[in-house]
C-alpha cells in the first residue's frame, strides 16, 4: 500500500509540473537535400579594429534570405556552441560565429573593450547588401546571442542597437562588475581562462576590468527593453544578476523569456535542452 500511495504520489507530482517541450525536428533531422541551394560553410574575414577577425557562417539549404544569428562565444571561448550553430542552421538560419581579435587565430591584441567593437562590426559585415547576399542572410531579422563573456557583450550591443530582432544571453557573465571584485581575484579569473588569448597578461585583463564599470548589465537594460529577449541560466553562480537583468527589463515593459535548467556553465549535460529552448524561441519571433 505504501508503494502504491509514493507511486500515485509521483504521478500527480508528475501531471502538476509544466511538461518540457518536445525537441524540435531541426535538433535531429536533416533538412530535404537543396541541389540549387546547398547548406554550406563560409570562411569569412570581418574588418574589425585595424585587422580582419575571423568568422565562420553557417548557411542553410534553400535560397533564402534566411533569418540571421550572430552566435558569441565567451571567454576565452572554450565552448563555441557549434552544435547549436548547426541545430540553428538546421531549423533555417544563417549562423555567423566570429572569434573576436587575439583569440583564436584572429589577428590582433585581445580586450574587453575590442570585443564590443568586434560585435559591432560583425552586425556591420552581415547589413551590408553585398555581404548580406552572399551569406544569403537577411539583415531585418538579425539576432545577437551570446554564451559567458559573449553574454555580456551581447547585453551592451544589443542594448544600443534598436534594429535587431532579438537577443539571446545563456550564462551570462556581468563583466561590467569584475570591477568590483579584488585585484588577486581578478588576476586569478584572467589566468585560468586566457589559453589562446594575444597580447595581454593576467594582470592587464585584471586592470582592463576595473575600467568596464559603464558597461554592466543595469546599464544595458533600457535599450535591451526594446527587444525580444531570451535569458538562458544555469547553475553556475552567474543566474542571479542575469535574472535581475530580465526582471528589470521586464518592469521597462520589455517582452522577457527566461530558462533556468540545472546543470553546468557550458550546459554540458544539457545541449539538447539548450537547442530546444532556443530554437523554440527563435520560432516564436515576429
Amino acid at each position: 500500500m505504501k508503494l502504491w500511495m509514493t507511486a500515485a504520489a509521483l504521478a500527480a507530482a508528475m501531471a502538476a509540473a509544466p511538461a518540457l517541450a518536445a525537441p524540435p525536428t531541426a535538433i535531429f533531422t536533416d533538412p530535404p537535400a537543396d541541389a540549387a541551394h546547398p547548406a554550406h560553410m563560409d570562411v569569412l574575414h570581418i574588418p574589425s579594429g585595424g585587422v580582419e577577425i575571423n568568422a565562420i557562417a553557417y548557411v542553410p539549404a534553400g535560397a533564402g534570405p534566411h533569418p540571421v544569428v550572430v552566435l558569441l562565444h565567451g571567454l576565452p571561448g572554450n565552448e563555441k556552441n557549434l552544435d547549436l550553430a548547426q541545430a540553428m542552421r538546421r531549423a533555417g538560419w544563417t549562423v555567423v560565429a566570429p572569434n573576436y581579435r587575439g583569440s583564436w587565430g584572429s589577428p590582433g591584441t585581445f580586450s574587453f573593450r575590442g570585443n564590443l567593437d568586434d560585435a559591432r562590426a560583425v552586425l556591420a559585415y552581415v547589413r551590408d547588401p553585398a555581404h548580406a547576399a552572399a551569406l544569403q542572410a537577411d539583415p531585418k531579422k538579425l539576432v545577437l546571442m551570446g554564451h559567458s563573456m559573449g553574454g555580456w557583450v551581447t547585453s551592451q550591443i544589443a542594448g544600443a542597437d534598436p534594429a535587431l530582432a532579438g537577443a539571446v544571453l545563456i550564462s551570462a557573465a556581468d563583466v561590467g562588475r569584475l570591477g568590483g571584485m579584488p585585484e588577486e581575484a581578478r588576476v586569478k579569473l584572467a589566468s585560468d581562462n586566457m589559453e589562446a588569448l594575444a597580447g595581454v597578461t593576467a594582470e592587464s585583463m585584471a586592470a582592463e576590468m576595473a575600467t568596464l564599470d559603464e558597461a554592466t548589465f543595469a546599464a544595458a537594460a533600457p535599450g535591451l527593453a526594446r527587444h525580444p529577449l531570451l535569458v538562458l541560466t544555469a547553475d553556475d553562480g552567474l543566474a542571479p544578476n542575469a535574472e535581475a537583468l530580465a526582471a528589470d527589463v521586464r518592469q521597462r515593459g520589455g517582452k522577457v523569456s527566461v530558462v533556468h535548467v540545472a546543470t553546468d556553465h557550458g550546459w554540458n549535460t544539457a545541449r539538447i535542452r539548450l537547442e530546444t529552448e532556443v530554437l523554440n524561441w527563435l520560432a516564436a519571433l515576429p
